[in-house]
């Protein structure tokens, strides 16, 4: 295992962190298969454990606690909030009403007094950074947090957030969670020159690609896997951009092939060899996915494998931009873009 400084905090994390999203009912994982996966991800090496509230509703946290007791002091452990947790209508967001009530609810999950990186899992637009910014500095002066960071932020809130931070005298954000892979790759444009403008870390999510890049899914295979069954339009290959994915899979395994790697180890090999990206998130549903990602532990790509890469998917490019959680609100609510109509005499 390899292991990278987080960002500018001096932390040592390794490059491959264990992701537990599937942990509970997402991934229909149980309390014994969940310990058993964590156990052999730290007997491998990896020390940074992420979840999240809303996984499965806090089952992923109850399901991480239980399976890291008595080992806590040796685990870099981050969790994240803001995404709905139940129909509340202040059950979500970056205000300092939820976020202080809900980091109390994930350690109790987590059996813990204080986590490691608390991030938000989006943007709220509702929220002004100086508000989050103001509620996490002073969880991490409580001691319930030691650092606090981004997740799938767009590259200009990032910015925002670190001038907002210098302004108002504020903890900044110290890393970003954004996702990214060989068939997505629009981090490269915006995200990842920003993070690395700021000195952030970077633990990036579905380096596999929706286990587009597992192996799993080739040219005249029917999709199998669990993630095609929970969302059958992202694997249809009648939609244009998954026919792209395909046809840029298939490449890639001839790549991979020629370079007797695994496809898995074309993939998160290619993640972890950005300069800005410190981890890059596994998450197992079972075992034997685990020591299949575990396997790329120490793989660095060469030049020429990384060029060929280059040439099958275009730096920047995204095959599939529709599937991004990153994109500004304006571009999803029309109402966002137009200014209202002045009122009329009729009016």
């Amino acid at each position: 295992m390899q292991y990278r400084t987080l960002g500018r905090t001096g932390v040592q994390v390794s490059t491959l962190a264990l992701g537990a999203m599937n942990f509970g009912r997402i991934g229909r994982t149980t309390q014994d298969e969940a310990t058993a996966i964590v156990d052999a991800a730290l007997d491998a090496g990896v020390n940074l454990i992420d979840t999240a509230d809303m996984y499965g509703t806090g089952d992923s946290e109850e399901m991480v606690g239980r399976a890291v007791a008595g080992r806590r002091d040796d685990i870099v452990l981050a969790t994240k909030a803001t995404l709905p947790m139940g129909d509340g209508r202040n059950h979500r967001g970056s205000s300092r009403r939820w976020l202080v009530t809900e980091l109390d609810n994930s350690l109790r999950r987590l059996g813990v007094d204080h986590v490691d990186l608390y991030q938000m899992h989006r943007w709220d637009p509702l929220t002004s950074d100086e508000e989050t910014l103001s509620a996490l500095t002073d969880l991490q002066r409580a001691g319930k947090i030691r650092y606090f960071g981004s997740s799938t932020f767009p590259a200009y809130r990032l910015v925002q957030a670190q001038w907002a931070a210098r302004a108002h005298h504020l903890g900044r954000y110290v890393t970003e969670q954004p996702g990214y892979s060989a068939l997505q790759r629009a981090a490269e444009t915006h995200v990842l020159p920003v993070t690395e403008e700021y000195g952030l870390g970077v633990l990036v999510w579905s380096p596999l690609a929706s286990g587009w890049l597992s192996g799993a899914i080739r040219a005249g295979r029917p999709a199998t896997t669990s993630r095609a069954a929970l969302m059958p339009e992202r694997f249809d290959p009648a939609v244009p951009a998954n026919r792209a994915k395909l046809d840029a899979v298939e490449r890639l395994a001839a790549v991979a092939d020629a370079a007797g790697l695994t496809m898995i180890q074309l993939a998160l090999g290619f993640v972890t060899a950005h300069p800005a990206v410190t981890s890059a998130i596994i998450g197992p549903r079972t075992s034997e996915h685990l020591h299949a990602q575990l396997a790329a532990a120490d793989t660095v790509l060469s030049g020429d494998v990384l060029d060929a890469i280059d040439a099958i998917v275009a730096p920047g490019t995204d095959l599939a931009p529709e599937e991004k959680f990153d994109t500004p609100p304006a571009l999803l609510d029309p109402a966002l873009r137009r200014r209202p109509r002045p009122a009329g005499p009729a009016d």
